[in-house]
């Protein structure tokens, strides 16, 4: 297993084509999981754990790997079933989500699968709130269900949603009082923290699960006769959605005449050089990686300002 993530970086091409892979393991039963290679640092057998006081009940231990320490999880307890058994067969996947390496606990990792994803849905509607799934698909007639490792890692550590009281600037929100932001994410959570954030500075949002419908809702927009640019500041757009990816999104955004002016921030806790890469193939305006309030609305404030022609020099003087 060591030697199945060898190839990872020679995968980029799939970005950008509406592609991905998922790496396919297994907690407790016969129901596969995945989780997208991208995020993926490592995989291994798990190594020894030691156990830290006052922990969170998901934490099973922290591990000494490649000369750090990094959280151990029990993905079958995070996602509200019992604990792993014998985990000194488990394997570990060492992942990155959020500006942070941790590792998730798991019974048995499979294999790498190439889909597209147009082949991957939202959660069937009866799965409810509290479901740990942000995505479902089907390989080989089984289904496969995509975790939602945002919501668990909001869970175990919660993250500020506050602003600094320093970055948002006097009456940012009475320049564009009859504009709002548009947010795309398939995770629920993520959909939540960036509305909060945005909602703190004033500023109205709408919420798209990914990236289908939010251009769908954009092309709507333009039928009904409306200038979208007068509509929107800007959208916020995760870049791993069912459907259509953020890639994706951005790409055919761009390719419509009546859209292609919107300033689109490509917002994910995808990171790496590789991402940014892709953000100007695609033609995005920039990337954020997940998730810091500060530097969201330190771009958001910027966007205002240019949008309504203003300089921070002009915003002092007038104080």
């Amino acid at each position: 297993m060591a030697g199945v993530l060898d190839t990872v970086n020679q995968r980029t091409q799939l970005v950008g084509q509406n592609r991905l892979e998922l790496l396919l393991f297994r907690l407790k039963g016969k129901q596969i999981y995945g989780i997208n290679v991208f995020k993926v640092k490592e995989v291994l057998q798990c190594p020894p754990l030691n156990e830290i006081p006052n922990r969170n009940h998901i934490v099973r231990g922290v591990a000494h790997i490649r000369g750090g320490t990094i959280s151990i999880m029990d993905m079958n307890l995070a996602i509200g079933r019992t604990e792993l058994d014998d985990i000194t067969n488990c394997f570990v996947i060492i992942t990155e989500y959020n500006r942070s390496t941790q590792g998730f606990l798991v019974a048995a990792v499979e294999r790498i699968v190439n889909i597209n994803w147009e082949s991957i849905h939202p959660p069937p509607r009866g799965a409810g709130r509290e479901n740990y799934l942000t995505a479902v698909t089907e390989i080989e007639n089984q289904l496969v269900e995509i975790i939602d490792v945002e919501k668990i890692l909001a869970e175990v550590n919660p993250l500020s949603e506050e602003i600094s009281s320093d970055v948002i600037e006097d009456g940012i929100a009475e320049r564009v009082v009859q504009k709002h932001v548009l947010i795309v994410d398939d995770s629920t959570i993520a959909r939540k923290q960036i509305q909060r954030v945005i909602e703190q500075m004033g500023i109205k949002t709408t919420l798209k699960k990914d990236g289908r419908e939010a251009l769908e809702y954009l092309e709507g927009l333009v039928e009904a006769g409306k200038n979208v640019e007068q509509e929107l500041i800007l959208v916020i757009s995760d870049i791993e959605m069912p459907e259509m990816d953020g890639y994706t999104f951005t790409a055919e955004v761009r390719a419509n005449p009546a859209l292609s002016k919107l300033h689109i921030v490509l917002h994910t806790s995808l990171s790496g050089v590789f991402n940014q890469a892709m953000v100007k193939k695609v033609g995005a305006d920039s990337f954020l990686a997940k998730f810091n309030p500060d530097d969201l609305a330190r771009h958001v404030n910027s966007r205002v300002l240019e949008m309504t022609g203003e300089s921070l020099v002009n915003i002092e003087d007038e104080e």
